[in-house]
């Protein structure tokens, strides 16, 4: 028994997205997951890597964050804009993306991002002048989704394991913003 996927059959696996398509995929795993890895000074060996929630994707790809001014990220992208982010949501989807970061103090985007659970950090609420928002371009990036979930999708594999044969439902492949 072969229980290797068929050329035919990764082929259908991979969908390589780019523009409003990209776009979209972008969207759907951020709503999904929402938390990042965010890496900066990613061409030094030792990259600064946190936690960040993705406040917002617009229309053209964009991913927008709250920061504080002072922080070591904010230095961080003003020496060195390059960027990478790594989601993952529940449902065994994983997002990889490339990007440029650019840092802005725009009062009315501030209120446009702020949720209530940002006070955590912002402990003056919307107002708090330590504020900043962090905006990644993103350039190019990887994806993978499954199509029923996790607990289909695992389902599926043990199935598949037991009888030699791929049941594997993700797709997977590069998006060009």
């Amino acid at each position: 028994m072969n229980n290797h996927i068929g050329s035919a059959e990764q082929d259908e696996k991979i969908q390589n997205l780019g523009g409003s398509e990209a776009v979209k995929q972008i969207k759907d795993l951020v709503d999904k997951s929402g938390i990042c890895f965010f890496c900066t000074t990613v061409s030094k060996a030792s990259m600064g890597t946190r936690p960040m929630a993705a406040q917002q994707v617009d229309e053209q790809g964009n991913l927008w964050f709250l920061s504080a001014k002072e922080s070591e990220k904010n230095k961080e992208i003003a020496a060195d804009p390059s960027v990478m982010l790594h989601f993952m949501g529940s449902n065994a989807d994983f997002l990889y993306l490339e990007g440029k970061a650019s840092i802005s103090y725009d009062k009315a985007k501030i209120k446009e991002l702020w949720n209530p659970l940002v006070k955590t950090w912002f402990t003056e609420g919307v107002d708090d002048p330590r504020i900043s928002i962090i905006k990644v371009e993103p350039t190019q990036g990887y994806y993978w989704t499954t199509q029923h979930g996790n607990v289909v999708s695992t389902i599926k594999i043990a199935f598949g394991a037991l009888v030699g044969k791929t049941f594997d439902d993700s797709k997977e492949g590069k998006l060009l913003v």
